[in-house]
């Protein structure tokens, strides 16, 4: 079995490829290849709570980060640092993830086969 690591770093909105991102991991998870999801830098702001992206014009994509465990998906990384540099806690996600050191997340890129960055 093939292992993706995906790392989304760029903030929620002015871009859609974190939507393109989460269609990749989705898809590639359904092909049973092992998907672990990385949110570093601006990106960790896709996970907070209560976002409407329709408001700003994108479609709604935050709700497709909550079905991530139907794809098997199960390891969901948030660095510990960004979280941190945004005043950001683990309770102001609207997902279940690891918050992770920078170290834990080295590790993850280099045990994947792939590593993609959206």
């Amino acid at each position: 079995m093939k292992s993706l690591a995906i790392m989304f770093r760029h903030a929620p909105l002015g871009t859609t490829s974190t939507r393109e991102g989460l269609d990749f991991a989705m898809l590639s998870a359904s092909f049973e290849q092992q998907v672990s999801i990385i949110f570093t830098n601006e990106a960790v702001l896709h996970l907070l709570a209560g976002q409407t992206p329709e408001q700003a014009g994108s479609k709604d994509y935050v709700s497709a980060f909550k079905a991530l465990s139907l794809y098997d998906i199960d390891t969901v990384l948030v660095c510990a640092e960004s979280m941190h540099a945004l005043g950001l806690q683990p309770n102001d996600l609207s997902i279940t993830a690891t918050v992770a050191t920078p170290e834990v997340i080295t590790q993850t890129l280099q045990a994947a086969d792939e590593v993609l960055v959206f």
